[in-house]
């Protein structure tokens, strides 16, 4: 049995878990007011946005107040919760739509569908690689990152009904749904987190953002291809050669077993409208959180009418919907606690304040990226797109304004640094799920999409170099 099956446990097993390392950033935080001096920067309100004045900073004397004690951290945390109350709301409240799409089962015949179309009925192999990359991408886009990880299983075996490997199936499903979630225009939890806090209009800038994520869903594409031209000229190439793949090749009476029925298509078309409603709204409406959070409940009970579940069912699932993206949503509170040490302690802006000093000597493009690396730093111990956003936002807007870095940049990129190392980073339970599913080794994994990740990097910095020029909006 090799290592990722339950042998010998690799250094990734032995990460502690995202809450274990935010608490001792806290508690790191808490100490941090005893040492840092504490001071502020004067605000203005400039075209609706609270921003920080140049030049305004001043220390302020240390008082005890301004120390957070051993019981003042513990008081954080749930005044932390409290002040992430409407980011945490949209992450439960999504989970239970979510769950009752789910229960549908319209999504996973959809798919199964176009597997068996594409995948086994015709020998179009490039075809089949392009539809469902995109598909796989989509859903990444707009149902997020672990709550596709059902359809891993369906990937591999449509990838080995064509002759390829368990690589090529996990890099479809699981490299499309998280470039997908990486680069979504319309993700909310965290683009439109970092838009609320940006105050920025929720999913500006769209067009743009869906341009990249087309664009490195396409590098991904030709990655997967090369790799698939490869182990046909010689399978002794395949990073998986040896693993079993018992119990994961395609059943052909399984797969024609998948169809939609009057019900099925109306719930699809009906998740079409969802998104349309919240683009629609989100521009011509300029909602916002709370709405966007109301359209949540609002599907999630048309989706069970016409799935024709009852009232308890809908009322059911909703829940365990919630409760299963749970931790997700009380990390967003665990890491709102380290600004409410920050603004205790008054040392936010002396941090804002010692980090621009050095950044302002560089031109803004490079400032940008340079932000997408602390941003992929940070991605490694707050895995949580959501909870990155809490974290990191309050202290990187006022900082781009310092510094030159128009708003939506600092938000474009944040969301490089968090979404694309999603697929390398071990402290993603999602990530380790589905390729436990596809049972595909992380260290394997990570040989085959590190180059992507670096050529969608390069990608973005010339994306951001060319939006700091424009002064994209």
């Amino acid at each position: 049995m090799n290592d990722y099956a339950g042998g010998k446990h690799k250094w990734y097993e032995k990460i502690p878990s995202a809450f274990v390392i935010l608490f001792l950033i806290i508690i790191a935080v808490c100490a941090l007011t005893y040492v840092i001096p504490s001071g502020e920067f004067q605000r203005t309100m400039v075209n609706g946005r609270n921003v920080v004045v140049a030049g305004s900073y001043t220390h302020l004397e240390k008082t005890s107040k301004m120390t957070v004690d051993l019981w003042g951290l513990f008081k954080a945390i749930p005044t932390g919760m409290v002040a992430a109350g409407p980011v945490m709301m949209i992450v439960f409240l999504a989970g239970g739509m979510f769950k009752i799409l789910e229960r549908t089962k319209a999504i996973e015949n959809a798919v199964g569908i176009t597997i068996r179309t594409i995948g086994v009925s015709t020998k179009s192999k490039q075809l089949m690689l392009f539809v469902l990359t995109f598909v796989f991408g989509f859903f990444g886009a707009v149902v997020g990152f672990e709550n596709v990880i059902a359809f891993v299983p369906l990937g591999i075996m449509v990838a080995l009904s064509m002759g390829y490997d368990l690589m090529v199936g996990a890099a479809i499903v699981i490299g499309g749904v998280a470039i997908g979630f990486g680069t979504s225009p319309i993700n909310p939890y965290s683009i439109g987190i970092a838009h609320a806090i940006a105050e920025l209009p929720i999913f500006s800038g769209m067009g743009p953002r869906t341009l990249y994520c087309i664009i490195c869903l396409l590098i991904l594409i030709h990655h997967i291809s090369r790799y698939m031209k490869k182990i046909e000229r010689n399978p002794e190439m395949s990073l998986v050669k040896g693993i079993s793949t018992e119990g994961l090749s395609i059943d052909k009476e399984r797969i024609n077993e998948y169809k939609l029925d009057t019900r099925g298509k109306l719930v699809l078309l009906l998740f079409a409208s969802f998104i349309i409603v919240i683009v629609f709204g989100v521009i011509q409406y300029k909602w916002y959180l709370t709405e966007i959070s109301a359209l949540f409940v609002l599907y999630a009970i048309l989706f069970g009418v016409i799935a024709r579940f009852n009232a308890d069912q809908i009322a059911d699932t909703f829940v365990q919907g919630a409760s299963e993206i749970a931790g997700g949503a009380m990390i967003v509170g665990f890491a709102r606690t380290i600004m409410v040490i920050l603004d205790q302690g008054k040392i936010g802006d002396t941090i804002i304040n010692t980090l621009a000093a050095p950044l302002v000597n560089f031109p803004p493009a490079i400032c940008a990226i340079l932000m997408t690396l602390v941003q992929g730093v940070i991605n490694f111990f707050v895995p949580s797109g959501s909870g990155q956003a809490m974290a990191t936002m309050p202290i990187i807007i006022p900082l781009s304004d310092l510094i030159g870095v128009n708003r939506q940049i600092a938000v474009q990129a944040f969301q490089m640094g968090d979404g694309f190392l999603n697929l390398i980073i071990p402290t993603s339970g999602g990530l380790l799920a589905m390729l436990a599913l596809a049972r595909v080794p992380f260290d394997k994994w990570c040989r085959f999409v590190v180059p992507i990740v670096v050529k969608c990097m390069i990608v973005g910095w010339i994306f951001l170099a060319i939006a700091t020029y424009y002064n994209w909006q």
